[in-house]
């Protein structure tokens, strides 16, 4: 049975954690950093560390005059409701963290395209900055060698892969950019689900990949 709270051994970017703590990141990167965050205690403590460090610099801020609504929208995101309120979501489901089960519901929900070999996705509405998908890849088979033309963000939520950078079990995450070119290949042992997360289209390798690439939108 998959463990509600793993213990990842790859981790988030300081970058990264400081752009989720100070939310200046796009929708889909937010998401998959929040689902990341709630399954690692490493990075959820990390989270708070920046968040106290920025509460901490606006107490010596100049004081300067409020916007009109600047009292409703504290109080909305004291309550949760505000537009880019951020609330660290704990998993309850035993594949789909807390974060992503606001997009998806529960994976019975999740409208799986194919691929070829097995592997399938299901691409989130978020914002065009970055694109999120879920990626089903059967047990043992490889996702094609591919590098990047920007950031590739994968976390893993069932199942683990192998590829050049080590291996990937669930709650890590993979931080991969233009210098990294990889394999993915999912264990034996079990199907591999991840949720996926790209600013940029891949560069594959082989030729079919890259035919087929502007109508799968990776």
């Amino acid at each position: 049975m998959t463990d509600t709270m793993p213990n990842p051994k790859h981790h988030l970017t300081e970058e990264l954690l400081m752009g989720y703590a100070a939310g200046t990141l796009p929708e889909a990167v937010n998401l998959i950093v929040a689902s990341h965050v709630s399954l690692c205690d490493t990075c959820r403590a990390a989270v708070e560390a920046h968040e106290t460090v920025g509460g901490a610099l606006l107490e010596d801020v100049t004081e300067a005059p409020l916007a009109h609504d600047a009292l409703s929208r504290a109080m909305a995101t004291i309550h949760g409701t505000a537009p880019d309120a951020r609330p660290i979501v704990l998993p309850s489901d035993p594949v789909v963290p807390g974060p992503l089960a606001d997009y998806i519901g529960a994976l019975d929900k999740v409208r799986w395209r194919p691929l070829g070999m097995g592997v399938k996705q299901a691409i989130l509405d978020t914002s065009p900055e970055a694109t999120a998908r879920l990626l089903f890849i059967p047990a043992g088979v490889a996702v094609p060698d591919h590098s990047h033309k920007g950031l590739e963000l994968t976390l893993v939520l069932q199942g683990a892969f192998s590829d050049e950078d080590g291996h990937f079990a669930r709650g890590d995450i993979e931080v991969a950019d233009p210098t990294v070119n990889h394999m993915p290949v999912a264990d034996i042992s079990e199907d591999c689900i991840c949720l996926a997360v790209t600013d940029a289209p891949l560069r594959f390798n082989s030729f079919l990949p890259r035919l087929l690439q502007p109508i799968f939108r990776i």
